[in-house]
Formats: C-alpha cells, sequence, structure tokens
C-alpha cells in the first residue's frame, strides 16, 4: 500500500504545483469542444434509457457540468 499512498501523495503535489495551468486548461477551448462531445454524447445515451419525463433534468445536469469546464 506504501506504493499507492506515494502516488497519491506524488499527484497531490503535482497537482498544487501546477493548479493555475490545469485552471487554464479546463478553461480552455479545446476543453470546451471535448466536453461539449463528451457530454452531448453521454445526455444522448443517457436520455435513451431514462424515461422522456426526465429529459429535463438531463439537460439541466448537462448545462451545469459544461459551466464548470471549458470557456463558455
Amino acid at each position: 500500500m506504501a506504493g499507492i499512498d506515494d502516488l497519491a501523495k506524488q499527484a497531490g503535489e503535482f497537482i498544487e504545483q501546477n493548479k493555475d495551468k490545469i485552471q487554464e486548461v479546463l478553461k480552455s477551448e479545446q476543453a470546451e469542444d471535448i466536453s461539449d462531445k463528451v457530454l452531448d454524447g453521454i445526455g444522448e445515451a443517457v436520455k435513451k434509457i431514462a424515461p422522456d419525463e426526465h429529459d429535463g433534468m438531463i439537460d439541466d445536469v448537462k448545462a451545469n457540468i459544461d459551466k464548470a469546464v471549458g470557456n463558455q
């Protein structure tokens, strides 16, 4: 388990040291394009299996996630 703990510690340190760069990437146009494609695909897949009355809720969740990633 020490190896996993060390890896988790290194990952945390990496994130802390690079948080500005990570935030910049998450707010980029490329991240927006990728997230739009992924969210659209997931949203459509969920709509196929969920009852139609949940479509609005699915769209709301998708919109909230989309606000957190990308620049739009």
